[in-house]
C-alpha cells in the first residue's frame, strides 16, 4: 500500500507545502496528480484557514488502496464543521468544498478524538471507459 502521512503548520505556508508534497509522492506513485492536488490544496487551505487553532499543527494523509485514493486532512476544529454551499459569483472565497465536491468522487467528515476532525475525499485512479464501448466490446458488434 502506497501511503504518506505528514503533520503541517495551519498556516497558508502549511497548506502550500501540502500540496507540493502530494503531488510529489502521487508523482513517484506513478499516479494522476491533477486532480489530487487540487483537492489536496483546498482541504489543506480550508484546515489553514477555518480550522486553525494557534500553535496546532494539520495532518494529510494519502494512501491508496486498490484502484482508489483517498485524501484525508485531519484539523483541530471538531467544533466547526465544513458546509457545501453554493459560491457567491462576486465572493472573493469560498469555493473550496464547491471544487472538492465536483473533483472527487466521494468526501465526507468523519469526527475524531475530540477536539479533531477528519475531512476525506477519495478519488478513482481507474481509468474511465471509452466512449461507445464496453468491457463486452464495441457498441454495436
Amino acid at each position: 500500500m502506497r501511503h504518506i502521512s505528514v503533520l503541517l503548520s495551519s498556516t497558508a505556508r502549511g497548506a502550500r507545502l501540502a500540496r507540493l508534497l502530494a503531488v510529489d509522492a502521487l508523482r513517484s506513485w506513478e499516479v494522476p496528480y491533477e486532480t489530487a492536488g487540487q483537492v489536496v490544496a483546498e482541504l489543506a487551505a480550508n484546515a489553514a484557514t477555518h480550522g486553525r487553532v494557534p500553535g496546532r499543527s494539520f495532518r494529510l494523509t494519502l494512501y491508496v488502496v486498490g484502484a482508489t485514493l483517498r485524501i484525508e486532512v485531519t484539523d483541530t476544529r471538531g467544533d466547526r464543521r465544513p458546509v457545501l454551499r453554493e459560491p457567491d459569483d462576486i465572493a472573493e472565497s469560498g469555493r473550496g468544498l464547491f471544487l472538492v465536491d465536483a473533483l472527487a468522487d466521494r468526501w465526507g467528515v468523519a469526527e475524531d478524538r475530540h477536539p479533531r476532525k477528519t475531512v476525506w475525499a477519495e478519488i478513482s485512479l481507474a481509468p474511465a471507459p471509452e466512449r461507445g464501448t464496453s468491457r463486452f466490446g464495441d457498441v454495436g458488434d
